[in-house]
């Protein structure tokens, strides 16, 4: 186990660097924040002193190498737009979008497991055929395409929830189920797939062949055996759901992490962007961990393989 989790971590470091790299050279080379920030009418004087202020005159793997000796120790860079540190202004956004995910999330477990196994204990009956058909409506309309749809139902047609903003338990209704509603879909379709793959594996046959009752081997032997396959789209719906935040928060003005993104990165403000991406990054690569750790716990045969163990 301490090999398997010694792979797992300097994977990840290795991730995060390349995100890194990456989000610095991709920011630097999309526009001068100089140009984002200061007005057409700044003299030219002004410009070179912002870009000298922020160190953009250098040339680029001067100001590569001065970006990682600062992450290194811890030092994330200030906001060009009010001065402030970059892990401050985002942390600040942490909480607020971690509002809306934490329930979307949960509501994909409730929603997308359960589906998926009576779909499958259902196979080729009218409620399979059914709930497949909403996952695929769930699964192929747009996150925020199904936020308009809510906001012109819901909070214009029908005044019962606002249509944005920050507030009460009712502020969150019309973004959570916005968010959470392709996840369910997706995981529903995936638990359907996992479970009808193991039943009908021979163990499943040779547990009912020996009398076992049918709602025992199912909770027995069927659904710890589909929780190995689905796990693996659980991580990746914590990615989807962060990726979904920028959308569904700019459709309901929802003041997190993916609405401060959208305005950092029209404004340029290099420091809080990258911040955004090394923090997403870390959440994306810890759940990961967190996957791979369990695949092991569920099934040594997996943890023996990805530490390198024949």
């Amino acid at each position: 186990m301490a090999r398997f989790i010694a792979v797992r971590l300097a994977r990840a470091l290795l991730t995060i660097a390349i995100v890194v790299t990456f989000a610095f050279v991709v920011l630097r080379a999309s526009g001068d924040p100089a140009r984002a920030l200061l007005s057409p009418e700044t003299p030219a004087e002004a410009v070179e002193a912002f870009r000298r202020a922020w160190g953009l005159d250098a040339p680029l793997w001067v100001q590569y190498a001065r970006y990682l000796f600062a992450v290194v120790h811890g030092d994330l860079g200030q906001s060009m737009r009010d001065g402030r540190s970059a892990i401050v202004v985002v942390a600040e956004r942490i909480p607020v979008t971690l509002m809306l995910t934490v329930p979307a999330l949960i509501l994909n477990l409730l929603i997308g497991i359960p589906a998926g196994i009576y779909a499958a204990l259902k196979r080729d009956s009218i409620a399979d055929r059914l709930v497949m058909m909403v996952a695929v409506v769930g699964f192929t309309v747009p996150s925020f395409v199904l936020g308009l749809v809510f906001v012109l139902a819901f909070a214009v047609e029908l005044p019962w929830f606002p249509s944005g903003g920050a507030g009460g338990w009712q502020h969150l209704v019309l973004p959570v189920i916005t968010l959470g509603l392709g996840g369910a879909a997706v995981l529903a379709r995936f638990s359907r797939s996992a479970m009808l793959e193991v039943l009908g594996q021979p163990y499943i046959r040779a547990a009912s062949a020996k009398g076992v009752p049918w709602p025992r081997v199912v909770t027995g032997h069927a659904l710890p055996n589909a929780a190995i396959a689905v796990l693996t789209i659980v991580g990746f719906m914590v990615g989807n759901l962060i990726a979904g935040t920028v959308l569904v928060e700019s459709v309901f003005s929802w003041p997190g992490i993916g609405s401060l993104l959208v305005v950092s990165v029209a404004s340029r403000d290099l420091a809080v962007v990258q911040c955004i991406l090394l923090v997403v990054a870390a959440a994306m690569i810890t759940t990961n961990v967190t996957i791979d750790l369990l695949y092991g716990m569920l099934d040594p045969r997996l943890r023996d393989l990805r530490s390198g163990r024949r």
